[in-house]
């Protein structure tokens, strides 16, 4: 019997919000963190309002992402974050080869799979992203795509590091388009994520593993999407930049939880 893991629900500001700004949203959540408490609810601002987000959540279960990192511990590396830099800011994940990453910043499966082990050495937890673009989807090319960027992007992971990763699928075609993969199609691609997990790291780390799905998630289609049994919560984008539909998409998430209970 597959029972359903709590949501986890991360909200990925990209490239939005001041410090000043991103208080008012963190403070908004943060208050309704109480009618809430099912989730693992994530925050990931910009590099520079982290700090002011980590104050306000300060031991709220309410936990902090940033949106990337370098490899490198620290260097000569103008422009670049490190893994101890975040751990330093209070942050417990960190986002890794999200899809606007790979196409404007040459992110490729082998940084990724350097990114991941120097997140790890830090003790952050990664968010892990893959998806394919709809060329790929419309050529029947989606699973080929995601189990290379598995292969290819957790190469060399021990099942024990494995544990500390979660993964996020995101159909390139479904971000900031207003497309969201249907709930069938995102079960689709969780279960056969969860597949091959299960033939790398073995049935019971691909049970365990939390696998969220990331693409023009809404309030309105939160819930169905987190019916499907391998959807495990959200990384939500642009409904993530307003505290109020943020909200009501964990909430969603939260109902279709309860009645698995």
């Amino acid at each position: 019997m597959h029972h359903k893991k709590p949501p986890f629900v991360a909200g990925n500001w990209k490239m939005h919000m001041t410090i000043q700004e991103a208080k008012l949203l963190a403070a908004a959540i943060i208050q309704a963190r109480l009618e809430l408490s099912e989730a693992e609810i994530v925050l990931i601002p910009p590099f520079t309002a982290l700090r002011s987000v980590k104050k306000l959540a300060g031991e709220s279960p309410v936990q902090l992402g940033a949106q990337n990192l370098f490899w490198e511990e620290q260097g000569a590396y103008t422009g670049e974050i490190s893994a101890p830099m975040l751990k330093n800011v209070g942050c417990r994940y960190v986002v890794i080869g999200h899809s606007e990453r790979r196409q404007y910043f040459g992110e490729t499966d082998a940084t990724v799979n350097k990114k991941i082990a120097g997140a790890l050495n830090s003790k952050l937890n990664p968010i892990v992203c893959m998806g394919e673009t709809l060329e790929e989807r419309e050529a029947g090319k989606t699973m080929p795509r995601v189990e290379s960027q598995i292969q290819a992007g957790l190469a060399g992971l021990t099942p024990e590091q494995f544990r500390e990763i979660i993964i996020a699928y995101e159909p390139i075609w479904a971000i900031g388009t207003g497309k969201t993969a249907t709930p069938g199609q995102a079960e689709e691609v969780h279960a056969f994520i969860r597949e091959k997990l299960a033939e790398i790291y073995g049935k019971e780390a691909a049970f365990c593993a939390i696998i969220i799905y990331g693409g023009s998630v809404k309030p309105a289609n939160s819930y169905s999407l987190f019916r499907e049994k391998n959807i495990d919560g959200f990384l939500v984008g642009g409904a993530s930049l307003e505290a109020d539909s943020f909200i009501q998409i964990i909430k969603e998430a939260i109902r279709a939880y309860k009645e698995e209970q």
